[in-house]
């Protein structure tokens, strides 16, 4: 199962006798890093195996999510990495425009200042000196950890090499009219002062208002409703269905626009859905993208009436004022003409707001770069349906379909100065001239570059194959492109898997930038309500760090980590996992002071006892089961697997089963403690990726090697031996039936009682010493006398209480104790057989009296149970 061992620990290892997360934790992880074990060699013969993480913004710092992502990523690196495999995790930081650029705007206000104050370049540059103070403080949280990440190339999405990257495809792009500027409807934050796009709008429910107001004179008056009353100084149409009898004798003539000295057409649209409201909307196509649509196909006039801040630029009375009191503004004009037909409030709808700001974002007419994502967007879906990428689990293929089959031209400009400047110069006779990285920007009077940045996604999404290297073809390129597994979060497959599948193919010739994407569910809090730095439930992962060990929170979110599922955790969860991790340090501590060793080959199996051949056949179907979960994403399940065999199999059965064959000595107890050794061994290495500290610790104690991090993969021998695993099930079901009995009778744990065991015939003689070991059953001497029997597994257990508990007090509590059970059940049947109750009481109510009588139920039969067994005065 493992290679021979050349080292050996010394003969009595030393461990303290408590195990300090604090005091291993950092130093180990200098050590890895130091020695070089995370660094990946490019000309290396092994196969390679590459994951790059998503880029944490510069401005964040390590919250659950993260760590939980993170803690999935370093399993499967570090697995690979034992496997043979030359493994890249790569690690880097986006450098987040809006995000960060609001984090030194609003260090400049406590100064009283502006960016504008500054100009663009010296701005810029305090930017950087504020990334180079501030930023990356997650990379360091990262490393507390325990990530193993290859920081000898840690990447910056405006790094030298980056900027390259994405003045390259700019330009492939553009030349192969794939980018292109037009003035469209887009999302506008007030706030921010910057286009952004579909996805980075946040969609929740206000309470508004929704208006009804009267356009037009006499006959010719039509009745609109809307929720942005503001916009209607910018309507320039009412359009309704072409097939709506009311308004055809409308369709074609102008209407005067109230408070207004203009008139507006009213144009058919089948657009306009007669059954919604009166049949007619108002038509502000510089203010909302389907009115925009109904614009260009009607060449309508495009009005815009607010400038970038949600200032009214029109229309004397309401010029200066803000979008929200001009909307107060124009509905008590209305009303003062008699024009507001209706009004509701509050009317709860839909309202975009700004992912990063909040604040509500306006539809705007503006000048922007785009991406005609067509082309690319059909690479992308089908990189998927023919199976080159694949995404797990399965069933989260329907939400990327919807999204990247329907995915509309991605607006990329914003109208920021911290980011990637469009690389489009401007000449003084309308010329526009984009500019790859190899070439000469134009020179010369009144030539200006465009004022805009990219997109931050622009640039993360060349993620996977700038940071190797892209454009150049360089050995990394070549070695770990295209990477094995992204591992993100199913809430930004829209933000960054769709633009790196896109970007991927399209750069790198029709490669995939990823093998696979590992689909996982948000953090949420024990009980499964999202965390939020608004709400008193947000942790911060250093927190339970500090307190339990980075083991034990790595633990906890592996055990909840369920593909594509959301994960829920508690701070009771982490306590256990701590626990955990303290009962492999203990456990391994006991056993290396008890002869366990790793030294010199295992024993032939015919020299083995039931019991060791018994965890030897365990241990290959452990490993075979968590290969097969690793393989298939299933952390949760693969961490069940290793906690409950670990605990249960070797700690609690397999030790204790062995303690009287290692405190009796002699051959038997070398043949044993070299098994201990050999299960040991093998269980730290597949614990390791998980909890790589605690397990690295113990197993170089236990080995005498170096580190467990370069440590060979476990695999699976193929020793199965069934025989053994059955005969070990009976003496399991012999100590739990009697130690349940023990239970029931009142008996301590400790406590020891004369019993008398009759295991011929059954294979569960050899094991004599080890039930009664751990059941605490003395030799049955002179003046035995059985008080109770209990037959199980083919054997029969004789027990005699009479010197261990007062029989007569233990009725009258037993006593006691049915009757109260008897009359719950009374109380309960009695109330389940009122009708009149069961009419008018609710639902609840009634399931929880049911709950009351099954209790009750099974308190009668288990202490009726009890009551029978007591031995008879």
């Amino acid at each position: 199962m493992t290679e021979k061992t050349q080292q050996t620990p010394a003969s009595n290892p030393e461990l303290p006798t408590q195990y300090a997360p604090a005091e291993v934790e950092g130093k180990l992880y200098e050590r890895w890093v130091e020695r070089g074990y995370f660094t990946a060699d490019a000309k290396s013969d092994k196969p390679p195996y590459t994951i790059v993480i998503p880029p944490p913004n510069v401005t964040g710092a390590l919250h659950l999510g993260h760590a939980f992502q993170v803690t999935l990523m370093d399993a499967l690196t570090r697995r690979k990495r034992m496997q043979g495999f030359e493994t890249l995790w790569l690690p880097g930081m986006d450098h987040a425009g809006i995000a960060t650029q609001n984090k030194v705007e609003q260090q400049l206000a406590e100064e009283g200042k502006s960016r504008q104050d500054l100009g663009r370049e010296a701005f810029t540059e305090r930017v950087w000196q504020w990334k180079d103070e501030y930023g990356g403080r997650i990379l360091g949280q990262l490393k507390r950890l325990g990530a193993g990440l290859d920081w000898s190339r840690e990447r910056f999405t405006m790094d030298e090499g980056l900027s390259k990257a994405v003045q390259t495809i700019f330009k492939k792009l553009y030349d192969d009219e794939l980018i292109y500027r037009a003035e469209r409807i887009i999302n506008w934050c007030p706030r921010c002062l910057t286009a952004i796009s579909d996805i980075e709008v946040d969609y929740q429910d206000d309470d508004g208002e929704l208006v009804s107001l009267k356009y037009g004179e006499g006959d010719e008056t039509v009745v609109v409703a809307t929720t942005r009353v503001e916009t209607m100084l910018g309507d320039t149409a009412v359009a309704v269905h072409p097939d709506d009898e009311r308004y055809a004798h409308l369709v074609g003539k102008r209407i005067k626009l109230p408070l207004t000295d203009r008139t507006i057409p009213v144009v058919a649209d089948t657009h306009v859905d007669p059954e919604f409201g009166t049949g007619a909307v108002k038509v502000t196509p510089a203010h909302d993208p389907n009115d925009f649509a109904i614009g260009q196909r009607h060449d309508l006039e495009l009005m815009t009436i607010m400038d970038e801040r949600g200032v009214i630029t029109v229309h004397g009375p309401f010029q200066g004022l803000d979008r929200f009191e001009a909307r107060s503004a124009i509905v008590a004009a209305m009303r003062e003409q008699g024009r507001v037909v209706a009004e509701k409030r509050p009317y709860v709808h839909s309202v975009g707001h700004c992912s990063r700001c909040k604040t509500t974002v306006e539809p705007r007419l503006s000048l922007q770069w785009w991406v005609k994502v067509e082309t690319l967007a059909k690479a992308a879906g089908d990189a998927v349906r023919d199976d080159r990428v694949a995404l797990h689990p399965k069933d989260m293929e329907k939400r990327y379909f919807d999204w990247v089959d329907n995915l509309n031209d991605w607006c990329i400009s914003r109208q920021l100065w911290w980011g990637h400047r469009i690389p489009v110069w401007y000449g003084p006779n309308g010329e526009m001239v984009c500019v790859g990285p190899d070439d000469e920007a134009p020179t010369g009077e009144g030539w200006v570059q465009d004022e805009d940045v990219l997109d931050t996604w622009f640039s993360s999404g060349l993620w996977p194959f700038s940071t190797l290297g892209w454009p150049e073809e360089t050995p990394d390129l070549e070695k770990f492109y295209s990477t094995d597994v992204l591992v993100t979060g199913h809430d930004i497959i829209f933000f960054w898997v769709v633009r790196m599948m896109m970007f991927g193919l399209y750069a790198m010739d029709g490669e995939v930038p990823f093998k696979t994407v590992a689909l996982t569910g948000l953090v949420r809090d024990e009980f499964g309500k999202k965390m939020s730095k608004s709400n008193p439930n947000a942790v911060d992962p250093i927190d339970w760090m500090d307190a339990y060990g980075s083991d034990a929170v790595r633990f906890t979110l592996a055990t909840g980590a369920n593909p594509g599922a959301d994960v829920p955790i508690g701070e009771d969860w982490v306590k256990a996992s701590r626990n955990f991790a303290n009962k492999i340090w203990n456990a391994t501590r006991f056993a290396l002071m008890n002869g366990a060793t790793v030294e010199g080959e295992l024993p032939p199996v015919e020299q083995l006892s039931a019991t060791d051949r018994w965890i030897l056949s365990r241990l290959n179907k452990t490993v075979a089961e968590v290969d097969a979960f690793y393989d298939d994403f299933q952390f949760a399940k693969l961490s069940d697997a290793l906690y409950h065999f670990a605990w249960d199999e070797v700690f609690d059965w397999y030790v204790e089963l062995s303690k009287t064959t290692f405190f009796a000595g002699g051959e038997g107890a070398k043949l044993s403690g070299r098994v201990l050794g050999e299960v040991l061994d093998v269980m730290l290495r597949v614990l390791h990726p998980i909890v790589p500290f605690v397990t690295e610790t113990l197993w170089t104690t236990l080995t005498g090697k170096e580190t467990l991090v370069t440590a060979d993969w476990p695999k699976d021998s193929g020793f199965r031996d069934d025989a053994a695993e059955q005969e070990i099930a009976l003496v399991q079901q012999v100590v739990t039936e009697v130690r349940r009995f023990r239970s029931d009778q009142g008996l301590q744990p400790g406590q020891k009682v004369p019993a008398e065991l009759t295991l011929t015939g059954t294979p569960l003689a050899p094991h004599e010493a080890a039930i009664r070991q751990l059941l605490r059953l003395q030799p049955a001497e002179e003046g035995f006398h059985a008080t109770a029997s209990l037959p199980v597994a083919g054997a029969t257990v004789a027990l005699d209480l009479s010197g261990t508990i007062d029989v007569e007090a233990e009725r009258k509590r037993l006593t006691k104790d049915l009757g109260a059970a008897e009359k719950e059940k009374a109380q309960a049947v009695g109330k389940l057989s009122n009708e009149a109750f069961l009419g008018k009481a609710p639902d609840n109510v009634v399931d929880k009296i049911r709950g009351r009588l099954a209790k009750a139920e099974a308190d009668i039969e288990r202490i009726s149970g009890q009551l029978a067994n007591l031995p008879q005065s």
